[in-house]
C-alpha cells in the first residue's frame, strides 16, 4: 500500500487531486488542503493573473509552495482556445502539466469529445503533460491515451452535481483497458463515492465542490483522504465474486 502514483515520471504519494475554487475563505482552503494531504492542486487558468502568477490572489494564499500545479482550461469551448490557454500558462512558468477542459454546454458542462481529442493530440506533441477531462466513454478514453494523454480523467457525473458515479460499469471498463493512470473527475459528492471510484480500479480522484462546499470542508477533506486509502486497499485485496444464491460461511457437514 506504499505504492505511489506515477504520472509522466512524477511520483505522487497522494492519489487525491484537489481543486482550489469555491471555498468560503483562504483559511478554510488551506486547512482543507492540509487535511487532505493532496500534492496536486488544480485551478482554472482564466482565474490566474498570468503576468504575475506568484502574486496571484489564488496562489498567494497557499502557504506551502511545494505543491504540483495542474492548471485547467475551464471555459474553453474549442480545441484552439484550450491550446492557446495551455501555451500561455506554460509560457508564464506556471506548469507544463495541463488539464484539458473543453465544453460547449454551459448547463451540463459535458466535455466536447472531438475538441478534447484535438487539443490532447496537439499539446501532447508539443511536450505538455496532458490530462484530459472527458466523459465515461471507454472508446474515447482509449483514443485519448493513444493521442498522448499522460492520464485520463473520466467524469463520474456532471461537474458539481454530487451525483456520484452514474455508470460504474463504464468506469471499470476504462480502468481495465487503459495503461495510463485513470483519475475519476467530477460529480463525486462524499467519501463513499470516492471509495467506489477506487474500488472500481481508479488510480486517483479529483475533487473540488464536494470538499469546498461541504458543511465542514476540513472534515470532508480528511474523510476523502481516508476513503481513498480504504478503496485502494479494497481494490488491491480483491472482492469476492457476486453470486445469486447464499453460501453458508460455516457449512454443515453430514
Amino acid at each position: 500500500m506504499n505504492e505511489k502514483l506515477t504520472i509522466a515520471g512524477k511520483e505522487l504519494s497522494s492519489r487525491l487531486f484537489l481543486g482550489t475554487g469555491r471555498y468560503p475563505n483562504p483559511y478554510v482552503q488551506n486547512k482543507a488542503i492540509e487535511a487532505s494531504e493532496a500534492e496536486v492542486l488544480t485551478f482554472a487558468i482564466r482565474r490566474v493573473n498570468l503576468t504575475e502568477p506568484n502574486e496571484d490572489a489564488i496562489l498567494q494564499h497557499i502557504e506551502n509552495q511545494s505543491f504540483h500545479y495542474l492548471p485547467n482550461t475551464s471555459g474553453a469551448t474549442t480545441a484552439e482556445e484550450a491550446i492557446r490557454i495551455a501555451r500561455l500558462a506554460k509560457a508564464s512558468g506556471l506548469s507544463d502539466w495541463i488539464k484539458i477542459e473543453v465544453s460547449r454546454d454551459e448547463k451540463m458542462l459535458i466535455p466536447d469529445p472531438v475538441e478534447t481529442l484535438k487539443a490532447t493530440e496537439v499539446l501532447a506533441k508539443e511536450g505538455f503533460v496532458v490530462l484530459p477531462y472527458t466523459s465515461d466513454d471507454p472508446a474515447l478514453c482509449y483514443r485519448l491515451q493513444e493521442a498522448g494523454a499522460a492520464a485520463v480523467m473520466p467524469g463520474g457525473s456532471p461537474i458539481g452535481t454530487g451525483l456520484g458515479i452514474l455508470n460504474p460499469y463504464n468506469i471499470e471498463l476504462i480502468t481495465e483497458q487503459l495503461k495510463v493512470p485513470v483519475i475519476v473527475d467530477a460529480g463525486l459528492g462524499n467519501a463513499s463515492d470516492v471509495t467506489q471510484a477506487m474500488e472500481l480500479g481508479a488510480d486517483g480522484v479529483l475533487l473540488n465542490t464536494a470538499i469546498a462546499k461541504a458543511r465542514n470542508p476540513v472534515m470532508m477533506a480528511e474523510s476523502v483522504k481516508l476513503a481513498i486509502r480504504a478503496g485502494r486497499l479494497s481494490y488491491v485485496a480483491g472482492r469476492i465474486p457476486k453470486k445469486k444464491y447464499a453460501t453458508a460461511s460455516s457449512p454443515v457437514r453430514n
